[in-house]
C-alpha cells in the first residue's frame, strides 16, 4: 500500500482553487476511514458513497485505515464533486489500478451508489481554474460534456460509470472523447419590440441612452404609463455578448444549477426582474455556508428591472449600492468570502406615491406621505443612477398616420454604433462603455474645455449635484455624443446630461 495521489477543484464564487487529494491506505489496524481538510457535511458523507460505489462496482474495499486528505488544508472544501477524486485515490492508494492515468489528470462527479456518475454545478468555472493551473486533462460527468467542450485547452473525457474510469485507468477501455453532436441553437425569447410602447418620446430616448452607455436608469410615473413595458426592451437594444463575457454569464449559470441542457454559450444579455418581495440574500446572494449568486449576478452584462422599487424597501435598495460602485459583490460568510461579477444595468421604476390614480390630480397621499413612499430611494443610491426620466400618462390610443414609433432594431443600430465608438476610444484602457470609465481619467486625460462644463460647474457651486453625479453626468455627455457622432461632447451635450439627474424626476 502506498501513497497515491488525484486532483479535484473546489469553488468560491466563480474563483476555483485547485485541491490536491492524498490517499494513504496503510496496513494493520483497524478498519477505518478518515477526511482530512474542513470538508462539509455533503463531503464528509461521500465516504460512504464512494465505499458503496466501489463495492457495487466489484471491486475490493481496503480493510484497513485509509486516509484521505484535501489540500490546502485550512479552505474549506464543499459539495459532492470530489466523489470521482476521492474513489480515484483509494483505488491507486490500494494498487487496485495503476496511477500514471491520474497526474496531470483533474475528476469531477458525484458518485450514486451503484457506481453511476452524476453532473455537478459549477463546472464551467472548474474547468477554467484547472486549465489555468496547467491541468493538462479532465474527466467528467457525461451528462456535462456539453458545457465542459466549452472550455478550449485541455482534453475532456466524459465517462458515465466508475466501472468506465477504472477500465481507463487499467488501459482496458477509453472514455467519450468525442464532442458532443451539434445540438440546434437553443430558443432565444426575444424581447418584445420597442415600437409596442405607446408616446412617452422622453423615456424612450432614455432608454436609448441607456443602452448606448451602460447607463443605469429611473423611470417614475402612474401605473399604466409603460414604465414596465420598457424597461422589458432595454434589453433588446443591447449588442450581443463577447466571448469572454459569454463565458462569464455562462460560468455564473452554471453556479447556480440553471445552465440549459445544450449548455451552448449564453451570447444574449440576460434580463432579470425578481418579484418585489424577494430577500436580501436573493438580490444580492446568500445561502448557508459559502453562498450562491443572486438576482445582481445573474444579470451580470444584462438587465436587472426591479418593478415597483420602492416596495421593495430601503434595506434591499441600499445592498445594491455596492454593486451599482464596483461592479461585483463580495460576500462574507463563515466560511470564507466569495466574489461574483455582478456589472448589470439597473433599471428603477416606480409609481410617484401609493395611491398611484392615472393622473396627479386625483392623488389622495398627503405630501408627508409621498415624500416618505419616494424617500426609500435614498440620496446616495440615486446618486448613483445615471439617468431619470418622468412618465406622462397617456392620453391617445391611435397613433397618427406617418408617425409610428421606431422599431428596436432601427434603435439598436444606433446603439451599436455609440457603443463601436466607445470601445474604439476606450480600447487602450480596456474599457467597453463609457460608464465603465473612472471620473478622474474623464476629467485629467479627456478633459473638456471649461466652455462645455459651466453648466456643471455651477451646479457643483449651488450644491444641486455631487462629485460623483458631476463625474456621472460626464459619462453621460460623452453618450450623447456617441450617439451625435460627435468627437467630444460639447455644452449641450452637458446640459442634457445634467437635465437627466433632474430631482424632480424622482
Amino acid at each position: 500500500m502506498v501513497l497515491r495521489k488525484t486532483w479535484a477543484v473546489a469553488l468560491f464564487g466563480v474563483d476555483g482553487a485547485l485541491v490536491e487529494i492524498e490517499a494513504d491506505v496503510r496496513k494493520g489496524g483497524l478498519p477505518s476511514v478518515q477526511l482530512l481538510g474542513l470538508p462539509d457535511t455533503a463531503l464528509q458523507e461521500s465516504k460512504n458513497r464512494v465505499r458503496a460505489a466501489i463495492q457495487n462496482c466489484k471491486e475490493d474495499w481496503p480493510a484497513s485505515c485509509v486516509t484521505l486528505a484535501l489540500s490546502p488544508a485550512a479552505m474549506p472544501k464543499t459539495g459532492t464533486s470530489y466523489d470521482l477524486a476521492l474513489a480515484c485515490a483509494v483505488l491507486a492508494g490500494a494498487e487496485l489500478v495503476p496511477p500514471h492515468r491520474l497526474a496531470g489528470t483533474v475528476l469531477f462527479g458525484e458518485l450514486a451508489l451503484d457506481g453511476r456518475i452524476r453532473p455537478v454545478r459549477g463546472l464551467l468555472p472548474a474547468l477554467l481554474t484547472a486549465r489555468r493551473e496547467g491541468m493538462r486533462r479532465a474527466v467528467v460527468p457525461a451528462d456535462g460534456m456539453a458545457e465542459a467542450h466549452l472550455v478550449e485547452g485541455i482534453d475532456v473525457l466524459g465517462a458515465e460509470h466508475l466501472r468506465d474510469v477504472v477500465a481507463w485507468l487499467r488501459d482496458l477501455g477509453d472514455l467519450d472523447r468525442r464532442p458532443p453532436p451539434d445540438a440546434e441553437p437553443p430558443v432565444e425569447h426575444e424581447a418584445p419590440d420597442l415600437s409596442d410602447v405607446l408616446g412617452q418620446p422622453e423615456a424612450r430616448w432614455a432608454l436609448e441612452v441607456a443602452a448606448a452607455g451602460g447607463h443605469h436608469l429611473l423611470m417614475v410615473g402612474p401605473p399604466g404609463t409603460g414604465k414596465t413595458m420598457l424597461a422589458k426592451r432595454l434589453s433588446g437594444l443591447l449588442p450581443s455578448l463577447t466571448v469572454p463575457e459569454a463565458l462569464e454569464v455562462t460560468a455564473i449559470r452554471s453556479i447556480a444549477g440553471d445552465l440549459p441542457e445544450s449548455a451552448t454559450l449564453i451570447r444574449t444579455p440576460p434580463f432579470v426582474a425578481p418579484h418585489p418581495s424577494l430577500s436580501i440574500p436573493a438580490l444580492i446572494g446568500g445561502g448557508t455556508g459559502l453562498a450562491r449568486p443572486g438576482a445582481v449576478s445573474r444579470a451580470h452584462r444584462g438587465v436587472l428591472l426591479l418593478d415597483e422599487a420602492c416596495e421593495l424597501g430601503a434595506k434591499r435598495l441600499e445592498a445594491l449600492r455596492t454593486a451599482l460602485e464596483e461592479g461585483e459583490i463580495r460576500l462574507a460568510r463563515r466560511d470564507g468570502t466569495l466574489r461574483y461579477p455582478a456589472r448589470f444595468q439597473l433599471v428603477l421604476a416606480t409609481n410617484p406615491c401609493p395611491c398611484a390614480p392615472a393622473r396627479d390630480l386625483d392623488c389622495q397621499c398627503p405630501p408627508q406621505v409621498r415624500r416618505r413612499y419616494l424617500g426609500k430611494l435614498s440620496g446616495p443610491l440615486l446618486d448613483r443612477v445615471d439617468l431619470r426620466v418622468r412618465m406622462r400618462p397617456i392620453t391617445a390610443m391611435t397613433v397618427q398616420a406617418g408617425a409610428e414609433p421606431e422599431g428596436s432594431a432601427v434603435v439598436r443600430k444606433r446603439v451599436e454604433n455609440a457603443r463601436a465608438a466607445a470601445r474604439q476610444r476606450w480600447s487602450a484602457h480596456g474599457w467597453q462603455t463609457n460608464t465603465e470609465v473612472p471620473g478622474p481619467v474623464l476629467r485629467r486625460e479627456f478633459a473638456l474645455p471649461a466652455a462645455a462644463t459651466a453648466l456643471l460647474d455651477r451646479g457643483l457651486e449651488v450644491g444641486a449635484i455631487t462629485a460623483r453625479g458631476a463625474d456621472r453626468c460626464l459619462r453621460v455627455a460623452w453618450t450623447l455624443a456617441d450617439l451625435d457622432g460627435r468627437d467630444q461632447p460639447d455644452a449641450e451635450h452637458v446640459a442634457a446630461a445634467l437635465e437627466f439627474r433632474d430631482r424632480r424626476a424622482a
